[in-house]
């Protein structure tokens, strides 16, 4: 019966080990379980806390974008306004311009007008005096000699003649 001790089952012995496994249990919890917990606690604040100022980081980026993206929209806005406010006024200082010239070409035209107005006014004074020299001298010449009834009558005829033709 020696192969019954080998295999034989001693209570005393199991309640031994299960006790001493109970304790190291205990023991393991105390010591190693709470500061281990505790660890992967900090741990998880830790990445918790990296994912908020990714976060944070992230909409502040996106803020940044978004007004970004509006400074440049106002430049873009005020520079078309600012070329087109220079169109503008370049198309009003060219019609100024214009203006001003059409003006001066006028003027010009008159004074042209104006001069050549009294060139005629002073050539035809000019004509006059000369007809009038003219005819005193033809009157003096006349006069010197002695005028006869016939030369008085063609001298009157023509007279008439010439303004008749004047009135037509």
């Amino acid at each position: 019966m020696q192969s019954s001790d080998i295999i034989s089952v001693n209570i005393w012995q199991i309640l031994i080990s299960l006790a001493n496994l109970v304790i190291l249990f205990l023991v393991m919890k105390k010591f190693l379980y709470k500061p281990v917990r505790k660890m992967l606690e900090a741990r998880q604040n830790a990445i918790d806390e990296q994912y908020r100022e990714a976060d944070n980081a992230k909409r502040l980026a996106e803020e940044s974008r978004d007004e970004w993206e509006q400074k440049m929209q106002t430049a873009e806005d005020t520079a078309n306004e600012i070329l087109h406010n220079a169109t503008e006024n370049a198309s009003r200082r060219g019609d100024a311009i214009i203006a001003e010239a059409k003006d001066r070409a006028d003027g010009i035209i008159r004074t042209a007008e104006n001069e050549a107005e009294l060139e005629r006014i002073k050539a035809q004074d000019d004509i006059k005096n000369d007809i009038i020299d003219i005819s005193a001298a033809l009157t003096e010449k006349l006069l010197s000699r002695e005028i006869t009834t016939d030369d008085h009558k063609a001298l009157i005829d023509s007279f008439l003649r010439d303004i008749g033709d004047g009135n037509e």
